[in-house]
């Protein structure tokens, strides 16, 4: 699976901005997908995920309420609305794939089979 993540940019506190993940390859629906991200000087962390049918889905606790998951298995693409960001969401998004038997989402990093290369995302105050 190769993933492509666009839409970063520069955006300021309570605006708005959605980040879009375009997968390539094997069966997008067989997978299942989240959202990370990375401060500079600081590890990559979780932001949220989805399962492959779009039915479960699961948030850090900074992000809950301001960002939402979503994902269009026919456009083999997976979203990510952030509405009201703040400076400290200031970071490199990466999107990334876990191929699962199961319809459920996956929050731990090192599980995850495919990465993409990250969209930048500034959020001015």
């Amino acid at each position: 699976v190769q993933l492509q993540a666009s839409g970063g940019g520069l955006v300021q506190t309570g605006g708005s901005l959605r980040l879009s993940c375009a997968a390539s390859g094997r069966t997008f629906s067989d997978y299942s997908m989240g959202w990370f991200r990375q401060a500079p000087g600081k590890e990559r962390e979780f932001v949220t995920a989805i399962s492959w049918s779009g039915g479960s889905t699961y948030y850090t606790d900074s992000v809950k309420g301001r960002f939402t998951i979503s994902r269009d298995n026919a456009k083999k693409t997976v979203y990510l609305q952030m509405n009201s960001p703040k400076p400290e969401d200031t970071a490199v998004y990466y999107c990334a794939a876990k191929f699962c038997s199961g319809d459920y989402y996956i929050q731990y990093r090192d599980l995850y089979d495919y990465w993409g290369q990250g969209t930048q995302v500034t959020v001015s105050s």
